[in-house]
Order: structure tokens, then sequence, then C-alpha cells
């Protein structure tokens, strides 16, 4: 389907930063903090008014370090410097200041993770954006996508959404039809990431047009998941504001390619370039 799309609203003159979305984003550890650091930046970037970092203690100082702009939360950590389930209560109280949740970028996988990730799945009654670990741990329930608490959008890339349907291996169209029919029967949105990028909510259907081979580089995801939560946090729907960051982020990946050429790119550079991609829409 080719509609317009969707479009924010322009600013008022007397705004202020808490009419564009506080958005917390989930993750980090020890090893894994640069994800977590990009989704941060590209939701500053996509236009949130405050954006804060729920991660790992262990890791807090060197997230903090990447950008001034955004805030951190520390959170209780396990030996290997991952979330650990004490962190549920900061959670809790972080989750309830915020517009809109993020969960997955450097996460990593645990047991106590696994009981986090489908709290938040299954509680939490505003917005959800889920990448990366947070898609691989739904992965383990015996119904990964049963049970949604509030409004959820699906990030998946084509190895997580194998996992998401049990391991079946599936054809690219097969695989669209089979993210149509998830996002109808679970009444949440799928991202099924890819050439085309396929963004659905079971009932419409919308394929992007933008993006380049360029963009298949580590971290380009965790940019996606930064700017969705951005965009969610200024008050689109979700389908809406998952078809409008997608196109964005392809787009400042396009930016990117023309500038630097696609074999150097990498996912900090679609950072730079969302400003110019977002005045485009504008």
């Amino acid at each position: 389907m080719n509609e317009a799309l969707p479009r924010l609203a322009p600013r008022a003159a007397d705004s202020h930063k808490g009419d564009f979305g506080r958005a917390l984003l989930i993750g980090g550890s020890r090893g894994m903090t640069g994800a977590i650091a990009l989704a941060g930046m590209a939701a500053l970037r996509g236009g949130a008014g405050l954006v804060k970092l729920a991660v790992s203690e262990a890791c807090v100082d060197t997230v903090a370090s990447f950008e001034p702009s955004y805030m951190t939360v520390p959170l209780p950590c396990d030996g290997d410097g991952r979330i650990s389930g004490a962190a549920k209560v900061r959670l809790e109280a972080a989750a309830e200041e915020a517009t809109c949740v993020a969960c997955g970028p450097g996460l990593g996988q645990s047991d106590e993770l696994f009981a986090l990730v489908e709290w938040l799945y299954t509680t939490l009654d505003k917005p959800l954006v889920i990448d990366a670990d947070g898609l691989n741990l739904l992965a383990k329930r015996s119904d990964p996508l049963a049970g949604a608490g509030g409004p959820r959008i699906l990030t998946p890339h084509p190895g997580e959404f194998r996992r998401l349907i049990g391991g079946e291996k599936l054809g690219q169209d097969e695989a669209r039809e089979r993210a149509v029919q998830l996002a109808d029967q679970h009444g949440v949105v799928l991202v099924l990431k890819g050439h085309r990028t396929l963004i659905t909510d079971g009932r419409t259907q919308h394929r992007n047009a933008t993006g380049n081979p360029g963009m298949a580089t580590g971290g380009t995801g965790d940019v996606l998941i930064g700017l969705i939560t951005a965009i969610l946090g200024q008050g689109l729907p979700p389908l809406d504001a998952a078809r409008l960051a997608v196109h964005i982020h392809g787009r400042a990946g396009d930016l990117a390619a023309e500038t630097l050429g696609q074999v150097g790119m990498i996912a900090r550079d679609l950072v730079t370039h969302l400003p110019q991609a977002l005045r485009e829409v504008s």
C-alpha cells in the first residue's frame, strides 16, 4: 500500500520538553553498551523530549559517557554484568514516569531477564517496543506474543522472527504472511526487517521503500528502536509511528550512503543523518 506517510504535528511556539514524550529504553550489559547508547542517541535525534536509559550498574558509566543529553538509571546486575531480577522495583518506578518504553538493545539473556521481559510484556499498559534479546527472550515463552498488556511494536529481523515462530524456516513471502497473521492474532504491530521492510498490524500492510545494503551492519536495528520510541512519545499511534520511523531510518541510511558510500557506513552515521531525514518529511 502506498498511502502518504504519517506526519508529526507541528511544534507550538510555547512547547516544552514534556510535550514530546518521556522515553525509557531498557538494555545494556557488560560488553554490549553500544547498542543501548545508539538507541538512546536515536531517540534524542528522533525528537523525544526526555530520554532515560535503564542499564546494568556494571556498564552505566560507559553508557553515560557516549552522550550527555540522555539520562541513565542504574539497575542491579548479576555477576556477568546483566540486569538482574532485583531491578524490577526500579523499573516499575521508571516506567511509571515514562510515556513509552523500549526493551532489548544489548540486554543479554538469563532466567531473570526472561522473567523481567515477560513481566513488561504482559503488564505494562504503555506502548512498548521490543527488539534484539527482548525478542529472543519472548521467544522462549510457550506462546511468545500472547497476553500483551498494552500497545506493542516488535521489530524482528528474519532470524529473530524465526525464533518467535518456533524455528520454522520460511521463505520471504511465507514469513511476511505469517507476520501478518501473528500481528492480527495478538493485536500487535510487527516490523519484519529486511529489504522492503514490512510493517503490519494484521489488518493493513506497508512496505518500506527507503534504505540500502550499507545498513547491513551492527547497530542499525538499535537506531531503529530508539527512533520508533521517540516518535511514539510524540503522539502517533503504534502503526503510524512504526511506518514513519522505518521510512526515516532508511532515508537516513540513504543519506549516509550518499556521503560516505555503503561499504564504510556504521550505525552511528544513521544517527547523524536522522535530523536531515526528519526535515524531509516535516
